[in-house]
C-alpha cells in the first residue's frame, strides 16, 4: 500500500508567523453571548484592530452579508484602509479565527499555499453550536481555490505555535485533554502535527493560564519570536496561583535544546495584574500579541507600567518592526485578544 500524500511528504510545512504574510483572516464579532452584558464597545474595538493591521496588510474577514454594511462603516469610522480590507460572506458562529479558521501550510519549492483543515469543537463542547465555524476552512479554500488537506483531529490555531523550521511548541494540558481527542495518544498526536504542519519536533509545556476556557492555549503563555528563542510569561507573585504554573513551564523551556544542541534563548514577558468581569477572572496576557508584515500589535489592559514595559520587552524581540499598543481591556471579557482572533495567511 502507497504511503498517504500528507501535507509534509508533498513539501509543505507551517511557516513561523514573523514570516512574509499575504493577509490576516480575521471573523466578524457577532456573538453576545461571548461578551455578556459587555458586548456593546466590541465591535467598534474590533473595527480598530482591522484598521492598525489594514496599515501593513490585507485583512480578510469572514463576515454575514447581514453584517457586512454596519462592519464596514465601523471599519471606516476607525480610519481602516479599506482597499486592504476585504469581507466574504462566511457566516460564524464567535469570532476566535485562530482557532476555528484554518492553518495555512506552504509549499517552499513550488511556492503553493495550501489549508490543513482540522476538526473545531468549540473547545472541547463548551460552547455549542460550532457547525458555521467548522465550515470556515473549507469555504477559504474554495474562494481562494486552494488545496485542502483535512484532518480529523481536534486541533485549534491557538493551541500550538511554530518556529517555521520543523519545531512545534504545544500544552499538555489542551492537546491532551479528553475532550479534545481521547481516541488519540501523544504519539498519534505528535505524528499528525508532523504529518500536516511539517515538523519534525514537538516541545510540551504543562498547563496554561488561570480563568483560560481554551484549556491551556500556548497563545497565552509561550510563543517562538525567532527560531531559536521564546518569550514567556511568568507571575512574580507567588501568591497567584499562576506563579507555579508559570514557572513550571519555564523550567521546560530551559531544559528545551535546539536541533543543533544548544539552549534557547528565553525572554520573560510579565503578566498583567489579576483582574476580571463579574467575579471572574480572565485569562489576560501579554503572550497574545499578533506578530505582521513590519509590527506586532501587543494587548494593553489599562495597567499604564506594565502594558509600556512589556511594549518595550517585545519592542527588543522583534527589532525593525513597529511595536503597536491595542486597548484590550474590554476583548478579554471575551477571554481571548488579538492572536485569538486573528490567522495569518502566508504570502
Amino acid at each position: 500500500m502507497a504511503a498517504k500524500k500528507t501535507p509534509s511528504r508533498l513539501g509543505f510545512r507551517m511557516p513561523a508567523e514573523w514570516e512574509p504574510q499575504s493577509a490576516v483572516w480575521l471573523s466578524w464579532p457577532h456573538n453576545l453571548q461571548t461578551w455578556p452584558g459587555q458586548f456593546r464597545p466590541i465591535p467598534g474595538v474590533f473595527a480598530g484592530i482591522v484598521a492598525q493591521i489594514s496599515r501593513f496588510e490585507m485583512v480578510r474577514i469572514n463576515c454575514a452579508s447581514r453584517l457586512q454594511a454596519r462592519a464596514k462603516r465601523l471599519c471606516v469610522r476607525a480610519g481602516a484602509d479599506m482597499a486592504s480590507v476585504k469581507f466574504y460572506n462566511h457566516p460564524t458562529n464567535d469570532a476566535w479565527c485562530r482557532d476555528h479558521g484554518p492553518i495555512f501550510v506552504k509549499n517552499d519549492r513550488t511556492g503553493e499555499l495550501a489549508v490543513t483543515d482540522w476538526v473545531h469543537n468549540a473547545w472541547g463542547g463548551k460552547y455549542p453550536p460550532y457547525d458555521l465555524d467548522n465550515k470556515i476552512p473549507p469555504s477559504i479554500a474554495k474562494k481562494l481555490q486552494l488545496r485542502r488537506f483535512e484532518n480529523n483531529m481536534v486541533l485549534e490555531g491557538g493551541s500550538i505555535d511554530v518556529n517555521g523550521r520543523g519545531l512545534l511548541l504545544t500544552s499538555e494540558q489542551c492537546l491532551l485533554n479528553k475532550n479534545r481527542n481521547p481516541h488519540l495518544t501523544r504519539e498519534q498526536i505528535e505524528q499528525n502535527l508532523r504529518d500536516y504542519l511539517g515538523v519534525h519536533t514537538v516541545l510540551w509545556v504543562g498547563e496554561g493560564i488561570v480563568g483560560d476556557d481554551t484549556d491551556g492555549h500556548i497563545d497565552d503563555i509561550t510563543r517562538f519570536y525567532k527560531p531559536d528563542g521564546f518569550v514567556t510569561a511568568i507571575e512574580t507573585n507567588q501568591r497567584d496561583p499562576n506563579h507555579k504554573l508559570l514557572a513550571e513551564n519555564l523550567e521546560r523551556l530551559k531544559a528545551f535544546r535546539t536541533p543543533a544542541g544548544k539552549k534557547f534563548d528565553i525572554v520573560t514577558l510579565p503578566m498583567p495584574k489579576p483582574f476580571g468581569f463579574r467575579g471572574q477572572q480572565v485569562p489576560a496576557s501579554y503572550a497574545n500579541f499578533l506578530i505582521i508584515n513590519g509590527a506586532v500589535l501587543v494587548p494593553q489592559f489599562r495597567q499604564k507600567k506594565r502594558d509600556a514595559e512589556v511594549c518595550a520587552i517585545l519592542g527588543g524581540c522583534f527589532p525593525g518592526r513597529e511595536i503597536i499598543p491595542v486597548d484590550c481591556y474590554q476583548m478579554i471579557w471575551g477571554l481571548g485578544t488579538l492572536h485569538c482572533l486573528s490567522q495569518q495567511q502566508p504570502a
